[in-house]
């Protein structure tokens, strides 16, 4: 990957819905070689698709909370994992070192919601306890570094 594919992956982060016309100005190729370069990057495994973000709270989705799941001593990890995915209110898990095992992030209506939620992670196979975390105010999310390294190289703190 080099400096333009970079350049290509900021340009689309910035607006998915870019033309390859105007993503050719952004990097100074012609479009016809700036689709070569986007297709070689989805074929790569680099751009793993293109998403609609969505306010969750148009949904309906007004509140988020963080559940930390502790497992069982001889629960599978991949299991446990397995069995998360199939909670409806689960749209984030990450396997963590620290006191919890897993990191799940939910998004609900309300308080019932989230009642619901922590039940059915607690009923989960293999789930030894919880801690749910309510998140007050959502700051921001969903931030991706820049590809471009000299940028991430000369990161300071964001305000």
């Amino acid at each position: 990957m080099d400096t333009t594919d970079r350049q290509l992956l900021d340009a689309l982060r910035s607006n998915a819905r870019a033309t390859y016309a105007e993503l050719a100005r952004v990097v100074g190729l012609s479009a016809p070689a700036v689709h070569e370069r986007v297709s070689k990057l989805e074929s790569n495994g680099v751009i793993t698709g293109y998403h609609a973000a969505v306010a969750p709270e148009s949904l309906g989705y007004s509140m988020s909370a963080l559940i930390g799941v502790n497992m069982s001593d001889n629960a599978d990890v991949d299991a446990v994992a397995s069995a998360l995915a199939s909670v409806v209110q689960v749209e984030d898990l990450w396997l963590v070192a620290g006191d919890e095992s897993y990191i799940a992030k939910v998004r609900v209506a309300d308080i019932g919601g989230l009642g619901v939620a922590m039940r059915a992670v607690n009923d989960v196979p293999g789930v030894r306890s919880t801690k749910t975390t309510v998140v007050i105010e959502t700051k921001f999310e969903g931030r991706v570094q820049s590809a471009d390294t000299t940028k991430a190289e000369d990161f300071e703190r964001a305000d």
